[in-house]
């Protein structure tokens, strides 16, 4: 049933497919140094935003958070393809997505990350975290030569 929302007539039965990326960033480390980096789920919270109410490792593979205002949300490991990519899937919790980390080698010890966010939501939904989800992966992918 399509709702009203400023102005704007939106069939919020339709799944849309959203699709987020960060801008990439440059890092004065190796593909594989990045790859270590990022697939110990402990070192996530070093790259969490300021507004970060609560952090905590599951697992090995998975860890929780959440931002100030916002549910807490669950991602685990879900595909490791050395020294170029990450997937991180949602565990559990009503909405499904991925956070992948794709790391290109520019030199030796140079390398080039950048952070996709994918998930299909309902228009409503994608109407109001596209922002709030572009400036987290924007804050994520921005702190990560820092933290390395």
């Amino acid at each position: 049933m399509p709702i009203l929302v400023n102005g704007t007539l939106i069939d919020n039965s339709k799944i849309k497919n959203m699709n987020l990326e960060s801008p990439t960033v440059i890092v004065e480390k190796s593909p594989e140094e990045v790859f270590n980096f990022l697939s110990d789920v402990k070192n996530f919270e070093k790259l969490m935003p300021e507004n970060i109410s609560k952090f905590e490792v599951l697992d090995e593979d998975k860890f929780l958070f959440a931002l100030k205002g916002m549910p807490e949300i669950i991602l685990k490991k879900k595909e490791l393809v050395p020294p170029n990519k990450i997937i991180l899937g949602a565990a559990g919790g009503k909405i499904d997505f991925s956070l992948t980390g794709l790391i290109t080698k520019l030199e030796a010890n140079k390398s080039e990350v950048q952070l996709v966010f994918d998930g299909e939501f309902n228009a409503m939904m994608a109407m109001m975290i596209k922002g709030p989800i572009t400036k987290f992966i924007e804050t994520l992918s921005n702190n990560i030569p820092s933290a390395i």
